[in-house]
């Protein structure tokens, strides 16, 4: 990583909070979110020269620092920089589009105020974009939404608009109309000011304003009044102005502004980012709609007032709150990225960390462009920057030794496949290590662990391509040579009906022996993966050893019996018992308790559940049947086909232990023109006869000392 310095305070310290906005560009994979984030740099002045995704004239975009992410075209880690448009300060943060490095849009959106849609104008809402603004709606984000490639073949953002009504749910409004469409997209109509805008120069970057054409000026009327009467109900004053025909451009900014701030619009701007067109308008929407840090409402939870509320205010003179949102491991030790909530943090000054209770001074304090940093001295609320040497974890909270508060964490979704990998020397073996822990460290969906039976390093993440990536950047940043197994799903053992238990464990080794009996019942829970249920009464198992009860059922869960994963979907329930005065310990009645559930666990009649993933297949319309057919010998429940123009979209439910491979039976099946995405939906019921054969296989294994 490049480095500069410089003196004095950081540019933040010179704006006032309301001139600050911290957004992040989300999207489907490949609807040009990278693209457009390289334009927003260019225009801003934070580079000099416009590059393109994969790297086609050998630098690649900005944003994509990573060799991969230039190879693929694809974004892997999310990259964060800072900009200024307006006077304004702009922090931005690029994020993936793949459903499989989801963590990195969700850490995002964690610490943003606000975000930017991205939509294809052909592909219009595809999968991606459904979870994409699930996660803004969970984190309560404003957004715009930006329509991208309107000089592609096929391009109809007033189509888009509508499905981001219909199938999002959201009140979106055009602010802009297009002037041409596909080869002859010119320009666009700014139904706010009533002025067709062109882009002019060789990267756009001269803006030409002029009366709208006359073929287009009653369909601007016809949407301008659409506009307004969408946002006249956020602004009585435009209201009336409207009624009485003298509404001014701002009173329509302030009605629209007011619109998104309450997330009850959506304001939608067109253009496209690869032919430098309409970026700079999106950039003032960015100011002129999206919410400053104040503007904000963020709750941490008091720890020394047991989880109380806490109102975070966004004042630089308040004690700091800061969020540790995303670690990286660089050549200078550990990266990591914080969003200053409240207060200030400058070099030198002292913080602690509210989970470990432990005090550090801020040594470097850093500020981000893609890969390259500059040196700051001092950051405020608002801010994004990032600190190095600092030993702490993804989601801890730094604040001011006169407060203890802690920030919630964000959602982390479970790792759904698994690979085993194997050093191929000594020399690989003694890398692999610090790879793993520093990769878990880094991603929370990404773990690792060995397994007991077969001594093999198992690593776990959200799809084959997340782990594909993993496992190269092994390669390539630590030389290691290593083989691979096939990829293995995470499977849940749980039962169907209810059973009885009433264990006694007895051991007599001379001197004090061991002695406690637990009876109760064993149930199936389809609320939650575990529950502890207490209704023993007089006084039979003594209070202290009902907890010893609880981790004894709790270490059953770890591995089923029927292949050897984890138990979920179960309530133990405690009903009697029996203890002795002297035989009697913590450990006897943990051991009761694992020979209960035993007891009532084969009895509970368990069976086998395994991930199944919400697929959703795009591609031309020719190849539908081709797709649905692959879909069912996959096992799949086809949800819905929707058709469009020339494309089609399929979505289904799909088990994970059939998607394996996938890629590359669609595409020889569509000629290369079909893509699909997937995520985890549910745990359903594997087959019996599938059942049978993984407990075969497993039994097998298991005698040959073999993993499952």
């Amino acid at each position: 990583m490049k480095g500069r310095r410089v003196k004095g305070l950081s540019k933040g310290m010179s704006d006032s909070i309301a001139s600050m906005r911290n957004i992040g560009i989300s999207a489907h994979i490949d609807s040009g979110k990278t693209t457009l984030t390289e334009r927003m740099l260019f225009y801003c002045k934070k580079i000099h020269a416009i590059h393109e995704v994969k790297g086609k004239d050998g630098v690649g975009a900005t944003m994509d620092s990573m060799d991969l992410e230039r190879e693929r075209g694809i974004t892997i880690s999310s990259a964060a920089t800072n900009v200024r448009w307006r006077d304004h300060s702009i922090n931005i943060i690029d994020t993936p589009g793949h459903v499989d490095f989801t963590i990195e849009v969700e850490r995002a959106l964690r610490v943003l105020d606000g975000a930017v849609l991205v939509l294809c104008s052909v592909g219009g809402v595809q999968s991606q974009s459904l979870t994409v603004d699930r996660q803004l709606k969970r984190y309560k984000v404003p957004r715009l939404a930006f329509i991208n490639k309107c000089d592609r073949l096929g391009a109809d953002p007033f189509k888009v608009v509508g499905q981001v009504r219909h199938k999002l749910g959201h009140n979106a409004v055009l602010l802009q109309i297009p002037i041409g469409l596909e080869e002859r997209f010119e320009g666009i109509i700014d139904l706010v000011t009533m002025q067709a805008v062109y882009f002019n120069g060789p990267s756009g970057e001269t803006l030409r304003h002029e009366p709208i054409p006359g073929a287009l000026r009653e369909k601007a009327q016809q949407y301008r009044e659409l506009l307004i009467d969408s946002v006249s109900m956020f602004s009585d004053q435009l209201a009336e102005a409207f009624l009485e025909g003298r509404e001014t451009p701002d009173q329509i900014t302030h009605a629209i502004r007011a619109g998104t701030l309450s997330l009850d619009l959506t304001p939608v701007f067109i253009g496209s980012a690869y032919k430098n067109k309409g970026i700079q308008p999106l950039l003032d929407g960015v100011i002129d709609y999206l919410p400053d840090p104040s503007e904000v409402t963020y709750i941490a939870n008091d720890l020394d007032g047991d989880g109380a509320p806490f109102p975070v205010e966004a004042r630089v003179e308040a004690p700091l709150i800061a969020l540790a949102f995303k670690l990286e491991d660089g050549p200078y030790g550990q990266l990591t990225y914080i969003r200053i909530y409240q207060g200030r943090a400058g070099k030198g000054s002292e913080v602690a960390n509210a989970r470990t209770g432990k005090r550090f001074k801020i040594g470097r304090l850093i500020r981000m462009h893609a890969d390259s940093m500059e040196d700051i001295d001092e950051a405020t609320c608002g801010d994004i920057v990032a600190l190095f040497g600092i030993d702490c974890a993804s989601g801890d909270t730094f604040c001011d030794a006169s407060i203890n508060v802690a920030m919630s964490t964000m959602f982390v979704p479970e790792p759904v496949v698994s690979l085993a990998v194997t050093p191929k020397d000594k020399r690989s073996e003694d890398k692999l290590w610090k790879a793993l822990n520093r990769f878990s460290k880094e991603d929370p969906t990404f773990r690792t662990f060995v397994d007991g039976e077969s001594n093999e390093t198992i690593i776990r993440g959200m799809g084959e391509l997340h782990l594909e990536i993993y496992i190269e950047r092994m390669r390539r940043e630590y030389g290691i040579e290593i083989d691979i197994g096939m990829p293995q799903v995470a499977y849940r053992e749980t039962i169907t009906r209810s059973a009885s238990f009433d264990y006694t464990h007895k051991k007599q080794t001379g001197g004090a022996g061991q002695y406690g009996r637990v009876a109760g019942i064993l149930e199936p829970n389809h609320e939650k993966e575990y529950d502890f249920v207490n209704a023993v009464k007089g006084g039979v198992i003594p209070n202290e050893y009902i907890s010893s009860c609880d981790k004894g059922f709790r270490s059953c869960l770890r591995k089923g019996s029927i292949i050897g994963f984890p138990i979920v979907g179960v309530t133990c329930t405690i009903i009697d018992g029996n203890f002795h005065p002297v035989d009697s310990s913590d450990n006897a009645f943990q051991q009761a308790a694992i020979g209960g559930f035993r007891q009532a666990y084969e009895k509970a009649r368990p069976i086998l559940l395994e991930p199944v993933m919400k697929v959703s297949v795009e591609g031309p319309r020719e190849f539908q049947g081709t797709v649905l057919g692959s879909i069912h010998q996959r096992r799949g429940i086809i949800v819905s086909t929707t058709e469009e123009g020339s494309f089609s979209r399929v979505d289904a439910e799909v088990p994970l232990n059939e998607m394996f491979g996938y890629a590359t039976t669609l595409r020889s099946l569509t000629q290369g023109k079909a893509e699909f995405s997937m995520e985890f939906l549910k745990y359903g019921k594997v087959p019996s006869s599938l059942s049978d054969e993984l407990k075969k296989e497993y039994l097998e294994k298991k005698k040959t000392g073999k993993k499952r």
